[in-house]
Formats: structure tokens, C-alpha cells, sequence
């Protein structure tokens, strides 16, 4: 097995949900209690690592062989809840998006075009055993998508910069907020939207968002989190970084027929996210 590297993997943002327990059946049920017991859960890097780990034989193991039985784990009013890490479904679904981000020649040379083949047939059939399989964790690369926004508050933000003697290393920036607020802020929203513009990719990316949070137990917990993008904001930037307060302005704006405001709320985001775009492409 290649050896996994310690370095720091950016620069990914995610959403992710939280189950309580008596949302999973048994056998799995037992199993993800055992495993809320353990002392030495893994973090989203160590997940990041294992999956680039993968990348390094020849031919590379695009998607893994066997699906992970690791999961995130947080306490919600005093019950466990898990969010199933699923690396091998998200593995198959990011490989299909992928032909969207890479002209060809660079696709081949990233996965060549049979191992891509197998591994299309394999999710086929796999899809015919598990029709109504879906993740519990949503990834994006360089970016934070605004629909993603519209399911938290700013009351609800927790930023540690990181480097203190008992916090974390690197700065933390994440929302935390209870299905059921998450799904009513996406209902207003798309009211809000669906009355000011008739169409557009806001729209679109907050129903699917919504249709996705509907596939999950009412009493989960919705989790923001920055992620390894944290690396790719300047540290001043990211401690003022409040863009689901702007978002939530700017929806309010237009339930009050008021497109100024709501240009400048969107005029705010455009502007704080402009830097780690063009640091993208500068890579």
C-alpha cells in the first residue's frame, strides 16, 4: 500500500449531514455506535489522504474497491449522530463530473479513458442493486456554492483561527444548524427567488440542495464547513468572512422588492470570493 503523506490536502469545502442513530437499521446501527465510542476518529484530511493515495499506482484506483465504514461523529442535544463518509458513492459520482472540469488530453492523463470505463460499468450495476443510495457529504473545490449559504445563519458561525495550545492547528471556519431550520430557510429562499427572477442557477442549486436534505432524518444536524479551503483565504479575510450574512440580506432584500440592496449583498460575495478564484486558476 502507498504511503500516505502527512501534508495538509486543500482546497475543499463540504456539507455534510448528521444522523441520529435510530435513523440507520441494524446491523448498521450497532456499528456506527461502536464506532461513536472510539477515541481516535478520523479527521476530513485523513479522508482526503487515503483518497489520493489511491491516485498514485498505475493504473491509478480511481474509486475504491470497497466502501468506507468510517464516519464523522458530533453530539446534538445529548444524541449521537453520524455523517457515513461513503468515499466509494462519492468517488463514482465526482468521477462522472469530472469530464465538466478537465478538457480530455488532461482527463487521460489524470485516469485513463478504460480505467474511467470500468469504473462507469461498475457504479451501473452497483446503482441496480442500491436505487435510492445518496451521501451524506457534498464536496466543492475552490468555492463555497451560495445555495450552501442559504441553509445557515450568521448566528450560527464558528470561526478558531487555529494555532492556539489546545484548538486546532489550522483555522476552523463552519455553520452548524438543525434540519428543520436548514429546510425552512430553503423554502423561503426559493419564495424569495422564484418572486424576483424567474429562473437562473441560484434557483436551481438551492432546490437540488433541498431535495437532497429531504432524504434525511428531520432531527439531523447540517453541517457548513469550510474545509481545507481555510488555506486559500488569507487569515484576516477569513476572520471577517460573513458571506451567509450577506446571502441571508440579500434574500431578505428581495422578499422587501428591494434588488439594490440584494445587488450589493451579492456584490460583497463576488468581491470576497474573486481571490480564491483567480488563486485557482493560477494553479
Amino acid at each position: 500500500m502507498p504511503k500516505v503523506s502527512s501534508v495538509i490536502v486543500p482546497y475543499a469545502a463540504y456539507l455534510r449531514v448528521y444522523e441520529p442513530l435510530a435513523a440507520f437499521r441494524d446491523p448498521e446501527r450497532e456499528h456506527w455506535a461502536r464506532y461513536a465510542r472510539r477515541t481516535d476518529l478520523p479527521s476530513y484530511q485523513v479522508e482526503l489522504r487515503r483518497s489520493l493515495a489511491d491516485l498514485l499506482p498505475t493504473p491509478p484506483v480511481a474509486v475504491p474497491v470497497h466502501e468506507s465504514a468510517d464516519a464523522f461523529v458530533a453530539e446534538v442535544d445529548g444524541v449521537v449522530c453520524v455523517c457515513p463518509w461513503r468515499t466509494r458513492l462519492r468517488g463514482w459520482q465526482a468521477l462522472g463530473e469530472l469530464a465538466g472540469d478537465f478538457p480530455e488530453p488532461v482527463l487521460d492523463a489524470l485516469i485513463p479513458p478504460v480505467v474511467r470505463r470500468e469504473t462507469a460499468q461498475d457504479y451501473e450495476r452497483w446503482l441496480e442493486r442500491n436505487p435510492d443510495a445518496r451521501p451524506w457529504i457534498r464536496t466543492a473545490t475552490w468555492q463555497v456554492p451560495i445555495n450552501w449559504f442559504v441553509l445557515v445563519s450568521d448566528a450560527e458561525r464558528e470561526y478558531d483561527k487555529g494555532g492556539g495550545d489546545e484548538g486546532p492547528a489550522a483555522p476552523v471556519l463552519r455553520y452548524r444548524t438543525p434540519m428543520v431550520q436548514a429546510r425552512r430557510r430553503v423554502a423561503r429562499g426559493l419564495r424569495a427567488l422564484k418572486e424576483a427572477v424567474d429562473e437562473g442557477p441560484l434557483i436551481d442549486g438551492l432546490m437540488d440542495v433541498g431535495r437532497w436534505l429531504e432524504e434525511f432524518h428531520p432531527r439531523s444536524l447540517v453541517e457548513l464547513d469550510y474545509g481545507g479551503l481555510v488555506h486559500a483565504v488569507p487569515a484576516g479575510d477569513l476572520e471577517d468572512d460573513h458571506s451567509a450574512a450577506d446571502v441571508a440580506e440579500g434574500i431578505e432584500a428581495l422578499r422587501h422588492g428591494d434588488p439594490a440592496t440584494a445587488g450589493e449583498a451579492y456584490g460583497r460575495l463576488v468581491e470576497r470570493w474573486r481571490a480564491v478564484r483567480d488563486r485557482r486558476s493560477a494553479n
